[in-house]
């Protein structure tokens, strides 16, 4: 593993060689910097599970190289996932065994059972991540259970990457909205977080997979959410279907948020989440957030850079509306049946 230094404004140092001990302060890294606003980048693995051309292990890995390099604080590289549901993920190990390690970067993998924990461990991940919703139509939709039976499923990952001093993250998906259920109230999301705090898990990233969400609807769950967990404790994960993401993630960082989710060029979308197009795009975060004033510390022709190494693969329009039909128009208000009538 090659080492990188790096100028990122979130960064710890790991230049030794003690591994357990580079662990374990990456562990405690979220909560030993909670002055610095931290671009969590997802492209890897939220932009590209949704993609239908295959992307070779080899540009992953130099995609992520890439990414390394901007300035971003941690990049989700990958997933341990079964290659039966998740094809375009099935080359975690190789992805992980061959990146350069950029010095205080964090590198972590979505993880949803004991197999692939232990599959992360080996492969040497930096920090795990669990996930589940707040729609019961959508965890059986995603993971064939319930809410409480994803809670049950992963606890022993949770219990696991704990005991080897991994961070663990978990996800809360529908927060906002649900493409089968509409309107999700807040109180279901707030006592879902709660649980998954009250597990072990160190930070909780809320989802608003659709992308439907208003920055109201982001002001009136934050204002009671962060009555009961520290605001430093909370991520954004936004996706820009109605084009609502990055006023999404001002509104939450006038709240105190630090911690932001997105994906460089706006890569992604979910197989679960029918009509949900990208994640909101790091280069409209970043440059949102800085006109605000907000350091981040992101360089964005090296995010140009990473996205453009992934051209000869993927479609050039990220972010378009929901097709007519689709089940995200029949969660919006604005709704008149099954042509989309394109407002947002």
């Amino acid at each position: 593993m090659r080492l990188i230094e790096s100028s990122a404004p979130c960064m710890v140092d790991f230049r030794h060689n003690n591994e357990a001990l580079r662990r374990q302060v990456t562990a405690s890294a979220l909560r030993g910097r909670n002055d610095m606003l931290k671009i969590v980048e997802v492209g890897p693995r939220d932009g590209l599970q949704n993609e239908t051309a295959v992307i070779p292990p080899d540009l992953k890995i130099a995609f992520v190289d890439a990414l390394s390099l901007s300035g971003v604080c941690e990049i989700e590289a990958s997933a341990f996932v079964s290659p039966r549901w998740v094809p375009q993920l099935a080359d975690a190990e190789e992805v992980f065994r061959s990146i350069s390690r950029t010095d205080g970067v964090i590198y972590s993998a979505l993880v949803p059972n004991e197999r692939g924990l232990d599959r992360a461990i080996a492969a040497r991940v930096d920090k795990v991540a669990v996930f589940t919703a707040a729609s019961e139509t959508f965890n059986r939709k995603n993971i064939n259970t319930s809410t409480a039976g994803s809670i049950r499923r992963f606890l022993p990952v949770v219990r696991g990457a704990k005991s080897v001093g991994l961070t663990v993250r978990g996800y809360v998906s529908t927060a906002f909205w649900c493409a089968f259920e509409g309107r999700i109230p807040p109180a279901a999301v707030i006592s879902l977080v709660e649980k998954l705090f009250d597990i072990g898990v160190d930070e909780v990233s809320v989802s608003d997979t659709v992308g439907k969400a208003t920055p109201e609807e982001v002001g009136r769950l934050l204002d009671r959410l962060l009555t009961r967990i520290p605001a430093d404790r909370i991520a954004m994960h936004f996706h820009d279907t109605y084009g609502r993401g990055v006023e999404n993630v001002l509104t939450s960082r006038l709240y105190g948020i630090r911690i932001f989710d997105a994906s460089v060029g706006g890569l992604g979308g979910c197989p679960y989440a029918p009509g949900a197009t990208g994640n909101v795009a790091t280069e409209a975060v970043v440059k949102a957030l800085e006109s605000k004033g907000v350091a981040v510390g992101v360089d964005l022709e090296k995010l140009a850079h990473a996205r453009h190494l992934l051209d000869p693969f993927l479609v050039e329009d990220r972010r378009t509306m929901p097709e007519d039909g689709s089940p995200v128009c029949a969660a919006c208000e604005y709704s008149t049946g099954d042509v989309c009538c394109r407002r947002r």
